[in-house]
């Protein structure tokens, strides 16, 4: 994966969300739908659509198909739009036909999945598109719900941000309490080139003295965490002069107002942990027709 150019592989898949998706479905049937056992005649067919109540981005659609795959083959699914897609309200999204009662039983699980996902690749598209068309990408981060990340993540470049680091092992990121160890940032970067080689290393910076020590360390990223604008301008200005192959990362005091300021620094990245963990679930709803068939 090349995080920083945006790309990425598609949609994930995988053992792991086989599993996810299995579990998912167990902690809401638990020993059946007794709902639908009362509600819906042995035997009845019915239509359904996912359907979008309000406009966004699209996220996790696939996750439909394997929903009702793992709860009742006999259930047919076509997606109507391709994940990423901006959608307006009462648009369908996904059709689907099958036993009544197994689309019943499957609606929440397989809304939980769209509706998250969907709210962070809205989201998503909201800061891309207030950072402006410069240089600037929009970065997530490790800020997820557990078990979801790569979900997350999918949903993120869904809406045009690109994936920062997906775990604690793919980029060396000394961030503050690295640095309260007690041992230099010099020596801990030494140790990072020497240990791993193969990997990015990232040094976050709280005041513009680290960040003078750091640009002399020749690390691929640099993290401005906290910084005003005002700062941040200064501080590309000082990389310019000093480490031009090294980019910089803003993090912390950004939302919808700010990111626009700090894109237009030059600096080569935003992060925000909004994206996935403050993200408003984006409205969508299925529709279905029990009078199909019987």
């Amino acid at each position: 994966m090349t995080r920083e150019t945006g790309e990425a592989p598609g949609f994930p898949a995988g053992e792991w969300l086989d599993a996810l998706v299995a579990q998912s479905l167990r902690e809401d049937i638990g020993g059946g739908d007794v709902s639908a056992a009362v509600a819906v005649t042995a035997g009845t067919v019915a239509t359904g659509a996912v359907v979008a109540r309000q406009a966004g981005i699209v996220a996790g659609l696939p996750l439909v198909g394997l929903v009702y795959g793992a709860l009742d083959p006999r259930v047919r699914v076509e997606a109507l739009v391709a994940d990423g897609a901006a959608v307006a309200a009462g648009q369908e999204l996904v059709r689907m036909e099958g036993p009544a009662a197994s689309l019943l039983t499957g609606e929440r699980t397989a809304l939980n999945f769209v509706q998250h996902l969907g709210g962070i690749a809205t989201q998503t598209a909201r800061y891309v598109a207030a950072a402006g068309k410069g240089r600037c990408v929009v970065l997530d981060t490790r800020k997820t719900l557990p078990g979801f990340r790569l979900l997350a993540k999918y949903a993120v470049r869904c809406g045009g941000g690109v994936n920062h680091r997906l775990g604690l092992y793919d980029r060396v990121l000394l961030k503050d309490n690295h640095w309260a160890s007690g041992d230099s940032i010099a020596a801990m970067v030494a140790r990072a080139r020497a240990t791993y080689p193969q990997l990015a290393v990232e040094v976050e910076v709280d005041t513009t003295a680290q960040l003078a020590v750091v640009l002399g360390l020749n690390v691929e990223w640099i993290m401005l965490d906290n910084f005003a604008v005002a700062e941040v301008a200064a501080a590309v200005v000082l990389r310019d002069a000093t480490a031009p192959a090294t980019k910089l990362e803003v993090s912390g005091n950004v939302n919808l107002e700010t990111i626009g300021g700090y894109a237009r620094t030059g600096v080569d990245a935003v992060s925000v942990g909004r994206l996935t963990h403050s993200a408003p679930a984006l409205d969508i709803g299925m529709d279905f027709d029990l009078r199909s068939g019987a």
